[in-house]
C-alpha cells in the first residue's frame, strides 16, 4: 500500500523564497541575538527584504537598518550631475556602516540589477563614478573583508531587467520566474531544509580548501584549448579559502550564497603567460567579452576584448594595482551553477560557474596574519592593492590546472574542469 506520507509536495514559490530567506539569515550572514544587522537592495525587492528583516529578527538581532537603492535614480543621476558631483560619493555614509561593522554588526547584500542598465550611458561619467565610489566605500571594504567581529553575505535576487538579459526570448513575468528558479537550484533553498544542504556542500568545499593547504603549493599552472597558459606565483604564507568563515565566537557564515570556489591569493609579481576569458564579463553596466590577457612579471601589459575593451581598459587604468591579480579561484566544471547551463551575467554565479581569476585588491583571508601587517610587509609578501576587485572567468570543461610544489614538481589538480584528487 502506499504510503502517502512518505511523499512529500513541491514547494511552493512562497516556500522557496521564504526558504531563500531563512538561508541568508541563518546561515548567510548567520544572526545572533543582540546582532545589528545593515541591509541593502534597490526598491523593488521591498517584498523580500520584509521576509529578511522578519527572520533576523526572529533570531534575536537587535536592530536592522534598510537602506534602499534605485536603478531609475542611478539612471537620472547620470543624465543631469555635473562632473563635479559625479566625482563626490558620500565617504562619511560608508564610513559609518564601516564602523557599525567593525563592531559586529552583519552587513547583507540584495542584487538584483539590470547587467545592461548603464548601456547608453557615457563610460567616462561611469569611470569617473565608479572611482569615486571605490575611494569613498574603501574602509567599508575592509571592514567587510577584514578581521572584524561582523559578517557579511551577498544574495540575488530576480528582477525583470536582469532576467529579460538572460531570457530575452521569455516575457517579462516567465524570464522573471525562470530566474528565481535557477537561483532557488543553486542556493538549496529549494530543498526541504536549505539550511542543512546548504551547510552539507559547504562542508564538502571545506574538505578540499583544508587539502589544498596542507599542500603548500608555491603556483598554479592553467591551460585551456582556447589558447591560456597561465602560471600564476602564489603569494608567501598564503592559504586557500572557501566555503564558510568563522570570525571570534561568532557562528561560521557564508559571505556569498551561492558558492562554490576555493580561492587563493596570487603573487602580485609572479603572474606570467596569456590568459583568456570563457564567460562574458558584466561590470559597470556593460558587458565585456572575449578578453585576452597578458601578464609579465605580474602585471597585465597587454589587454584586449571583443566586446567592452574601453571600459576593460579603463578598469586596468584605475590604479597602479589594477593590472595586477588579486585573487585565483578553483570551481568544478560540476558545480550547480555550472550545470544550470546558463550565462547570469551577474558575477555573483557566473564566477562559481567556472575557475576564475580577479583584478585587484587582494582578499586578507587569503594570507595568515593579513591583518596584523604593515602595508609594506603585505606587499613584500605579494599582497596586491587596489580600488577595484573584478573577477572574471577563465574556466572551462576545457581547463587544467596543475599545483607546482616548492621544490617545481608539478601534480594534477583538474582534468577537463574536474577535481582529480
Amino acid at each position: 500500500m502506499l504510503d502517502l506520507q512518505s511523499l512529500s509536495m513541491p514547494l511552493t514559490f512562497e516556500q522557496k523564497l521564504r526558504n531563500y530567506a531563512r538561508l541568508t539569515v541563518h546561515a548567510g550572514i548567520s544572526a545572533c541575538p543582540g546582532q545589528e544587522v545593515i541591509l541593502g537592495a534597490d526598491v523593488t525587492e521591498a517584498p523580500f527584504v520584509r521576509m529578511l528583516v522578519e527572520e533576523a529578527y526572529n533570531a534575536g538581532t537587535k536592530n536592522v537598518v534598510v537602506h534602499y537603492f534605485d536603478d531609475q535614480v542611478t539612471l537620472i543621476r547620470y543624465a543631469h550631475a555635473s562632473d563635479e558631483a559625479l566625482e563626490y560619493s558620500p565617504k562619511w555614509l560608508y564610513e559609518a556602516q564601516a564602523e557599525q561593522i567593525r563592531n559586529g554588526a552583519a552587513y547583507l547584500r540584495v542584487f538584483g540589477a539590470d547587467p545592461a542598465l548603464l548601456k547608453d550611458v557615457d563610460k567616462a561619467k561611469i569611470a569617473i563614478a565608479s572611482k569615486a565610489q571605490a575611494v569613498a566605500s574603501m574602509k567599508l571594504s575592509e571592514a567587510v573583508t577584514g578581521d572584524t567581529q561582523g559578517s557579511f553575505c551577498i544574495v540575488a535576487h530576480s528582477s525583470p531587467g536582469w532576467a529579460k538579459a538572460v531570457f530575452p526570448e521569455l516575457s517579462v513575468e516567465d524570464a522573471v520566474a525562470k530566474l528565481w528558479d535557477a537561483i532557488f537550484s543553486c542556493t538549496y533553498a529549494d530543498t526541504d531544509d536549505p539550511v542543512k544542504s546548504w551547510n552539507a556542500h559547504c562542508e564538502a568545499i571545506e574538505s578540499k580548501r583544508d587539502d589544498l593547504n596542507a599542500r603548500n603549493y608555491t603556483a598554479l599552472h592553467i591551460t585551456g584549448k582556447n589558447g591560456t597558459d597561465l602560471r600564476v606565483g602564489l603569494a608567501d604564507h598564503h592559504r586557500f579559502a572557501g566555503g564558510r568563515l568563522k570570525r571570534g565566537n561568532r557562528a561560521a557564515f557564508s559571505p556569498n550564497i551561492p558558492t562554490e570556489e576555493v580561492f587563493t591569493m596570487p603573487h602580485k609579481d609572479r603572474v606570467v603567460g596569456i590568459v583568456k576569458s570563457t564567460k562574458p564579463l558584466s561590470v559597470r553596466g556593460v558587458l565585456i567579452d572575449g578578453i585576452e590577457m597578458h601578464f609579465e612579471n605580474g602585471k597585465a601589459v597587454k589587454a584586449s576584448a571583443k566586446k567592452g575593451e574601453e571600459v576593460l581598459l579603463a578598469l586596468l587604468d584605475t590604479d597602479e594595482g589594477s593590472r595586477r591579480l588579486g585573487e585565483i579561484a578553483l570551481v568544478p566544471n560540476s558545480s550547480r551553477v555550472s550545470q544550470a547551463n546558463m550565462l547570469f551575467l551577474n558575477t555573483l554565479y557566473d564566477e562559481n560557474a567556472a575557475c576564475h581569476i580577479a583584478l585587484g585588491k587582494a582578499i586578507g583571508e587569503n594570507m595568515k596574519d593579513f591583518d596584523s601587517l604593515s602595508k609594506e610587509e603585505k606587499a613584500a609578501r605579494g599582497s596586491n592593492d587596489s580600488m577595484i576587485h573584478v573577477d572574471w572567468m577563465i574556466g572551462s570543461a576545457e581547463t587544467d590546472v596543475d599545483g607546482i610544489t616548492g621544490d617545481g614538481k608539478s601534480e594534477p589538480l583538474m582534468r577537463a574542469g574536474e577535481w582529480v584528487r
